[in-house]
């Protein structure tokens, strides 16, 4: 349709949120499905912070706010990075937005030119590129083998680094793996980082709560201080504190792009939701036990998950270090077929006839920028995780 721009040519939808469609289409049409493709935790939003949302309705925060968040949020945010990263920020640094896809989006819109490079190691969030090139950038691809635990190498970094980079886009905890950079993994990444100064990080934490066993999660500016001034550090509350609905992403660094950022976002949403925002301050002010407790259940389930697809003829699971999804490789089932005939040729096909079949809802590998692999969200109970492994090998197992 010659009305639309072309921009959206080069783009497509999200793939996640289309198999979460389809499953809850089928759901709705009477299929017993069990779905595992969205990443949201099972638990409620804790108490303390639904009650400081009613609490902030109560007293009248109904309207609009300053554009890139009010300042007890920044001034909580401020005190996250201290307590939680060791980074010293000032409220002039902190942005706040519609959860962490728009600070994202809105730092990427602000700061790319046609021909700048944005370096995305795969598999990826499946967001990543398509904010890339509607913002006018260029996606740049570092592929990140299952034989490296789903973790990109300095070399590979190094060698994907031209004059046209502007960001390293990165990731950890995984969405999609869970693989979780450690130290001495990340400080190898920033000494490559530190040898090219046009480039600038911009690190996706969301996960950073969401830890397991003995991993400890770092961050780029933390580990290297001298990417400080040239480093985006973004987080959120969605995940670690169960609040995906109400939509509150945040940010900090440079104050000149952050007041880039700033205009972005005043001229498209403009304040995050009030009362979300009073919310959040509850949240990162609060306590936070409730965060070990769920933790517990996902390492639970994470074993529960990854032990019954290594049970599995044909797929390889690792056992992620964080976030909570895990990314089994599928290499030993392609290429053959369902009982009618279904030829496996890809992670998709095998998607699609899984949930044809047995009626569970994954998210085929390709989405993700690396097959042939498919991700589970184990963020469900730990009925829908058993039964759903147990679908998942009998279809496996009829295929010839």
């Amino acid at each position: 349709m010659s009305f639309l721009s072309q921009t959206l040519s080069r783009v497509k939808p999200s793939p996640t949120i289309a198999m979460s469609n389809k499953a809850a289409e089928l759901k709705a049409a009477g299929r017993d499905i069990i779905g595992l493709s969205a990443g949201e935790p099972d638990f409620d939003t804790p108490e303390h912070i639904r009650a400081a949302g009613i609490a902030a309705i109560e007293a009248g925060h109904t309207r609009y706010t300053q554009v890139d968040g009010i300042p007890e949020l920044k001034q909580a945010i401020c005190a996250k990075f201290a307590r939680d990263n060791g980074l010293d920020y000032k409220p002039a640094q902190v942005t706040v937005g519609t959860g962490g896809k728009q600070v994202l989006y809105n730092a990427l819109m602000a700061t790319l030119n046609p021909g700048d490079e944005v370096i995305i190691p795969a598999p990826y969030w499946v967001s990543y590129p398509d904010m890339v090139l509607l913002a006018g950038g260029q996606p740049v691809f570092i592929e990140a083998q299952l034989e490296n635990a789903f973790k990109i190498t300095p070399d590979q970094l190094e060698a994907a680094i031209t004059r046209n980079t502007k960001w390293f886009l990165f990731n950890s905890p995984s969405n999609p793996t869970g693989a979780g950079y450690s130290r001495d993994e990340l400080k190898a990444l920033t000494d490559v980082l530190m040898r090219h100064p046009h480039v600038h990080v911009l690190t996706d934490d969301m996960y950073e709560h969401l830890a397991y066993d003995d991993f400890e999660f770092c961050t780029p500016a933390q580990v290297e201080p001298g990417l400080y001034d040239r480093t985006l550090t973004v987080n959120g509350v969605s995940k670690a504190y169960c609040m995906t609905g109400w939509r509150i992403g945040y940010a900090a660094g440079p104050e000149p792009l952050i007041a880039a950022i700033r205009k972005v976002q005043s001229q498209s949403t403009s304040n995050p939701c009030s009362i979300s925002q009073w919310a959040a301050v509850a949240a990162l002010n609060g306590p936070h036990d409730f965060i070990a407790e769920h933790n517990i259940a996902f390492v639970r389930r994470r074993n529960l998950v990854v032990d019954a697809l290594n049970a599995i003829s044909g797929i390889t699971c690792p056992r992620p270090e964080g976030a909570f999804y895990v990314y089994p490789s599928i290499a030993g089932l392609i290429g053959k077929q369902t009982p009618d005939g279904t030829r496996i040729d890809s992670d998709e096909a095998f998607a699609t006839a899984l949930l044809d079949a047995q009626g569970v809802a994954v998210v085929f590998g390709a989405a993700f920028g690396l097959s042939p692999c498919f991700r589970i969200s184990y963020a469900t109970s730990d009925e829908a995780l058993t039964e759903a492994c147990k679908r998942i090998g009998d279809f496996c197992a009829e295929l010839v």
